[in-house]
């Protein structure tokens, strides 16, 4: 199977709702041409893979790192405009933190907290113990892509984007064997986030919502 199990932190409606219409009636809407896009959605013709070290230049950043053997690229890091790719580049922070608590095993990393805060962290924390109990990691590449900004002043925003996992899998920790299960749509999976700007100057993901097999991110 892919590597993630169910739809991550789903529980989290209200927000991913706020967020799914805001995408939806912001003005951007007329960059989108088709199904396996989100409206509105800021792409781009770069990718990057993750991590890079200190991505964020605010003060006591943690440095995030993975294995060799599995990494995450992200689609559309550049929109032209400052402010939403500052929340773009806290929006790969934040989901390399909660990548790299599952590859440590511990739900107590510094990047975790730094770049999560409130139901975001919480579900993280959930989520990532999901990981160790089942003494579980992954391995390959998770493709992030169609992330699109809604930026709602006072230091709020909204993020929504895809991931494809198809190429990402669950590796057993103690056996070390890796399910190759042949890819679905399952395989991607739609998210809503809500992002706010602490006191410190750091966009912090805070609540998130997700749906697997979602029809706006297939393939």
């Amino acid at each position: 199977m892919t590597r993630r199990r169910p739809a991550r932190l789903a529980a989290l409606t209200l927000t991913a709702a706020a967020a799914l219409t805001l995408s939806a009636c912001g003005g951007d809407d007329s960059n989108s041409d088709g199904k396996d896009k989100i409206a509105g959605a800021d792409t781009g013709d770069k990718a990057s893979a993750s991590p890079t070290p200190n991505e964020s230049t605010a003060e006591g950043a943690p440095e995030i790192t993975f294995p060799s053997d599995a990494k995450n690229v992200f689609e559309g890091e550049k929109t032209g405009d400052a402010q939403k790719d500052a929340v773009l580049a806290a929006n790969t922070l934040s989901v390399n933190a909660v990548d790299e608590a599952i590859f440590k095993g511990s739900t107590d990393t510094k990047a975790l907290g730094f770049y999560n805060a409130d139901k975001a962290l919480s579900s993280s924390i959930t989520y990532v113990q999901g990981y160790i109990d089942s003494n579980d990691t992954w391995i390959g590449v998770t493709r992030y892509f169609d992330r699109k900004v809604t930026l709602k002043g006072d230091g709020k925003a909204y993020v929504t984007y895809c991931s494809d996992e198809s190429k990402s899998y669950i590796k057993n920790k103690k056996s070390g064997k890796v399910d190759k299960s042949a890819a679905s749509a399952d395989s991607y999976v739609l998210y809503n986030t809500a992002l706010t700007k602490n006191a410190a100057g750091v966009w912090q993901t805070t609540d998130i919502a997700s749906k697997r097999g979602d029809e706006a991110c297939q393939p």
